[in-house]
C-alpha cells in the first residue's frame, strides 16, 4: 500500500471519528442550542413584525408621492428615499454599534434578544420598504387608472386594488427580509445580541469548540430553508388566485 492511500485512509478515519464525535456530543449541546433557537425566532419574528408595520406604509409612500403617483409630493418622497439610502448603506455591524445609546434609552439595556431587536428593526425597515416600492411598480397601471376612473378613493385604490395586486411580491420581499434578519441575527451575538449567533461565538470560537460552530450553522441553515420553503408556498397559491 502506498503512502498516499495510507494518508487517504487516515484522513477518512479522521472524518468520521469527528462526525462520530459531533453525534455524541450533540445531546450536551442541545440545551444550549435550543435556547438560542428561540432567542433567534424572538429576535427575528419581532423585527420582522417592525419591519412590516413601518416598512410597508414607507414602501407605499415612496410610489405614491413619486411623479405620476397618486398623490405626487416629489420634496416629499426626495426625503423619504434619502432616509431609506442611508439605513440601507450602513453595514449592519455598524448600525448596531451607532444606536446603542437608543436601544438603551428604549428597552435599558443593550444585552440580550430584546435589545438586538432595536438594531434588528431599523437595519431591515429601510430593506423592506425598497422591496416593497419594487412590488408595488410592478402593478400593472391600468388597474389602477381604471379604478381612479371610476371615483374611487386614493385611499381605497391603496388598499383595495394596489397591495392586493402585488401581493405575491410583498409575500416575496417579506420572506428575503425574514432571511436577511436571520443572518443579521447571527452577526447581533458579536455584541451580545444573543441567539445563535452569540452562542457560536462565546461557546464556538471563544471556547475553541467546532461543534458548536457546526451546530448553530446547521441549525441556521434550517431556519432559514424552513422560512425559505414556507415563504415560496405562499408566493405559488397567492399567484395562482
Amino acid at each position: 500500500m502506498t503512502t498516499d492511500r495510507i494518508l487517504h485512509l487516515a484522513d477518512e478515519g479522521n472524518a468520521v471519528t469527528a462526525v462520530l464525535d459531533f453525534v455524541y456530543d450533540w445531546p450536551n449541546m442541545w440545551p444550549s442550542l435550543w435556547l438560542g433557537t428561540q432567542d433567534t425566532v424572538y429576535m427575528v419574528l419581532w423585527a420582522t413584525i417592525f419591519s412590516v408595520l413601518v416598512g410597508l406604509p414607507l414602501g407605499v409612500l415612496l410610489v405614491t408621492t413619486d411623479r405620476g403617483g397618486l398623490t405626487p409630493a416629489p420634496a416629499v418622497r426626495a426625503v423619504l428615499s434619502a432616509i431609506v439610502n442611508i439605513g440601507r448603506s450602513l453595514p449592519f455591524i455598524v448600525l448596531m454599534v451607532a444606536v446603542l445609546s437608543l436601544t438603551r434609552f428604549l428597552v435599558g439595556t443593550t444585552l440580550g434578544p430584546t435589545a438586538a431587536i432595536v438594531p434588528l428593526s431599523i437595519g431591515a425597515i429601510p430593506f423592506f420598504a425598497r422591496l416593497v416600492e419594487t412590488s408595488l411598480r410592478e402593478v400593472d397601471r391600468g388597474v389602477i387608472e381604471a379604478a381612479y376612473a371610476m371615483g374611487t378613493r386614493k385611499l381605497t385604490i391603496v388598499g383595495k386594488v394596489l397591495l392586493p395586486e402585488a401581493l405575491p411580491g410583498l409575500i416575496a420581499g417579506l420572506v428575503m427580509t425574514v432571511v436577511t434578519l436571520i443572518s443579521y441575527s447571527a452577526m447581533a451575538g458579536a455584541i451580545g445580541g444573543g441567539g445563535l449567533g452569540d452562542l457560536a461565538i462565546r461557546e464556538g470560537y471563544q471556547r475553541f469548540n467546532d461543534h458548536y460552530l457546526w451546530a448553530t450553522v446547521i441549525l441556521l441553515v434550517v431556519i432559514v430553508q424552513i422560512a425559505q420553503s414556507l415563504g415560496d408556498l405562499l408566493v405559488r397559491r397567492l399567484s395562482r388566485r
